[in-house]
């Protein structure tokens, strides 16, 4: 028997859908203390306003807070926005680095989610939104609303 995939949303990165036209996904593995892993799994975590970087052939995530575990019992050297760093595929890291030179590209994180007890991260490849085309998504969105509201 095989085993089944299970995967469970832990977070997830709502802003980017509406400011982000998304071109390319990758999932990554993502580098965690202990603690940060219990807070994750409790929901205690952001990223809003996170993104990747690509530096000395490693992929590093900036800008994402994880709120301590239990904060009465964390070291108070623990920072919330460290940085940290995703595990990618050397061929995935080329394709980025490569991708990332672009003008108008950035690499951003999509969700984070528990998939067969690892923590793993999906982020994107992404070009930003401009004010009409942001426009044009919540018309398109109100008038889906509107159709099924008549139904």
């Amino acid at each position: 028997m095989t085993r089944k995939q299970q995967e469970q949303i832990l977070l997830t990165n709502k802003k980017a859908l509406f400011d982000y036209e998304i071109l390319e996904q990758f999932e990554a593995g993502i580098v965690l203390l202990g603690a940060e892993v219990k807070s994750l799994k409790q929901g205690k975590a952001n990223l809003n306003g996170a993104y990747v970087v690509l530096k000395n052939n490693e992929a590093f995530l900036l800008n994402a807070t994880i709120s301590p575990y239990q904060p009465q019992n964390m070291s108070q050297s623990y920072d919330p926005l460290r940085t940290r760093k995703l595990l990618l595929r050397r061929s995935e890291l080329n394709y980025l680095y490569s991708k990332n030179k672009e003008r108008g590209l950035t690499l951003i994180p999509l969700k984070v989610y528990n998939k067969n007890g690892l923590i793993k991260i999906q982020i994107a490849l992404v070009r930003g939104k401009k004010k009409f085309d942001k426009r044009e998504t919540i018309k398109r969105r109100e008038e889906e609303r509107r159709i099924k509201e008549a139904y």
